[in-house]
């Protein structure tokens, strides 16, 4: 739903001098412009899974509703997973069905338990568990080889001897039929025997393939004998040394899916052209049929999703690891202090469809922003500190204030005396029309204290050290009967003993263009795009109180943005991550694309409902 800005609000972020108000009022519409897309993208006819699913129950086909994620261990998870993942495991709550984690761990060179126990602490921080239903491809290892012997057994696969390269090319390509391989016509025996030699360790690593027996000619590159099984010599994570032989991910998931009863094999739109040989498969053992069904993965702008392109940030020190905040990894995410709420309720915003598209990141940022404004605790922190001296207040003056929480589990009390400090980006030496804070001669309310007037400014140089300024004794708590004197903003503040230090990492994003690949070229081209000042550091001060937060634990400091605690904190030093902004500074722009994007969503359902009652039977 759209962020909700009440009249509240908006009176504190004009005191505050966020002279922002064109600015929220394009966030309130760029929200509801994405709530219309979202609409528009999660309507019944395009979340045709949910459809297909309650035409099975309501038919009979089947009783209860299984599915699976079935993850590779080979890397961390991004968010394009967690909508699979957010997919998988709440379709089968809505008949009472039950959802399994499965690991598709069939090749030992990229896979580690590292990413086992990752993936399972991603899966139950977004809030899901799979109880009982924890499976991994490699423990049916013997169930798929004897399957494997009974296709030989049935002429339908065969040992090939081709080197990798010659297999490939005698594929042939999507305009160029395949060419049968020079041993595909060897006898039963003789692909019994090979087999048997592979799995006994008498070939090196590469020497030869199990290839499934289909057709060389078929117009889906996928169907034409696609390799069953290789040699590696490598430990596997569950099986150790027992293998030398692993089947390939094509001939173990649909086989997976059958031992499994799974009901509805969802997975994404590249895997489309693969079902012919899951239902082959499946077919020629005569086993369980199971359904693959396809849907459009995620795509969001200003992000890489590929492992491959992720790896690569990872490896260059673009990033400083898969849980940097600004990768797009559920680690990530986490850190940077994205709520699992936020997440889940991103993946159901954008829906379930078949046509791949571009998702706004800001969609997911306003959902970020609409759970954090409501589990944040408010605190005050100044990011680029400057001092401010009282001159009408002796040095032994102290007044404490008590500052409201929203969390019962805080308090919070300032102590207003002779020095304070300010963020510097309150002050200008040069104010333009619209700049109401802190410059000389101007007058300003303190947060739940007095008014304050900037009376001089100290330089060192070009630098400005320090600000003197009066307090109005007749303003306190921020309030002045005389009516006829007012001031324009508000602004947040630290006493001298307030504050702990802390470092500030203001994150944004890492690319900055909506697609990194966009007018680029080569292997690495969309490098071109990275963010250069995706992240900035603040040597500031945190509000003493705030530093008894918990690693993790959401903050919004006030007028600053929403905030979480970095693991990388000690107890001398408290480090806290930008999450997101207060305010949605690239509302403005996005508008009118956003206005776009969703009329060409319309025009795209019109086309595709004109194609589907065109091709509907007549009555």
């Amino acid at each position: 739903m759209p962020i909700k800005i009440t009249s509240a609000i908006l009176n504190r972020l004009k005191f505050s001098n966020i002279r922002m108000s064109s600015n929220l009022n394009n966030t309130e519409a760029v929200s509801s412009k994405m709530e219309k897309l979202n609409m528009a993208s999660s309507r019944d006819q395009t979340n045709f899974i949910l459809q297909i699913v309650e035409d099975d129950i309501k038919s009979g086909k089947h009783r209860e509703v299984i599915t699976r994620f079935p993850p590779e261990p080979n890397g961390f998870l991004h968010i394009g997973h967690a909508k699979s993942i957010c997919l998988n495991f709440e379709l089968p709550k809505k008949f009472g069905g039950r959802t399994h984690l499965r690991f598709d761990d069939t090749n030992p060179m990229s896979e580690e338990v590292m990413y086992i126990e990752s993936i399972k602490n991603d899966v139950k921080w977004l809030g899901y568990d799979w109880g009982e239903h924890l499976y991994y491809a490699s423990n049916y290892f013997d169930k798929l080889y004897e399957w494997a012997l009974e296709l030989i057994r049935k002429g339908l696969a065969y040992v090939d001897d081709q080197s990798v390269e010659e297999i490939r090319e005698s594929r042939g390509s999507l305009t160029v039929p395949g060419k049968d391989s020079p041993y595909r016509n060897r006898t039963v025996e003789e692909n019994l025997k090979l087999f048997e030699m592979m799995k006994d360790g008498e070939f090196p690593d590469g020497k030869c393939v199990l290839r499934a027996k289909i057709d060389m000619k078929s117009s889906n590159m996928n169907m034409r004998d696609p390799i069953m099984y290789r040699i590696i010599r490598a430990p596997h994570p569950n099986t150790g040394d027992k293998w030398i032989i692993y089947p390939m991910y094509d001939y173990v998931h649909g086989q997976s899916d059958s031992l499994e009863c799974i009901t509805h094999s969802i997975c994404t739109t590249e895997f489309e052209l693969h079902r012919p040989l899951y239902d082959w498969f499946q077919e020629k053992l005569g086993i369980l049929r199971t359904r693959q069904i396809e849907f459009a993965r995620l795509n969001l702008s200003y992000c890489v999703m590929s492992k491959r392109l992720l790896l690569h940030l990872v490896n260059t020190k673009i990033v400083s690891g898969w849980d940097d905040p600004r990768m797009p990894t559920i680690s990530g995410l986490r850190r940077r202090g994205c709520t699992p709420e936020s997440i889940r309720n991103f993946c159901n915003k954008i829906g379930v469809a078949k046509r791949e598209n571009m998702i706004q990141i800001e969609l997911l940022e306003n959902c970020i922003r609409e759970d954090l404004n409501k589990v944040s605790t408010r605190f005050f922190a100044v990011l680029d500190p400057l001092l401010v001296e009282i001159e009408n207040l002796d040095d032994t003056f102290t007044e404490k204030v008590e500052v409201p929480c929203n969390n019962p589990n805080y308090t919070r009390t300032l102590t207003f005396s002779k020095r304070i400090y300010v963020d510097r980006k309150d002050f200008s030496e040069s104010p333009s029309s619209d700049f109401y804070r802190l410059y000389q001669g101007n007058e300003v309310r303190l947060f739940y204290t007095y008014w304050i007037k900037c009376t001089k400014v100290v330089k060192n140089g070009d630098v400005v050290e320090k600000l003197v300024c009066e307090y109005d004794p007749k303003t306190k708590g921020g309030k002045l009967e005389d009516k006829s004197r007012k001031v324009k903003a508000t602004i947040h503040w630290l006493g001298s003993n307030d504050w702990f230090p802390a470092t500030f990492r203001w994150y944004s994003r890492l690319f900055t263009k909506p697609d990194p690949k966009e007018g680029t070229e080569g292997e690495f081209g969309w490098l071109e795009n990275v963010n250069k000042e995706s992240l900035k550091v603040y040597k500031g001060m945190a509000e003493k109180t705030a530093t008894l937060l918990k690693v993790g634990e959401p903050i919004q400091f006030e007028r600053t943005g929403y905030f979480t605690k970095d693991p990388d904190s000690t107890d001398t030093e408290h480090v806290f991550n930008l999450t997101i902004t207060l305010v949605d500074s690239f509302a403005s722009n996005k508008e009118s694309q956003l206005h776009k994007e969703l009329e060409k969503k319309k025009r795209l359902e019109a086309i595709e409902a004109r194609k589907a009652k065109k091709g509907s039977p007549k009555s």
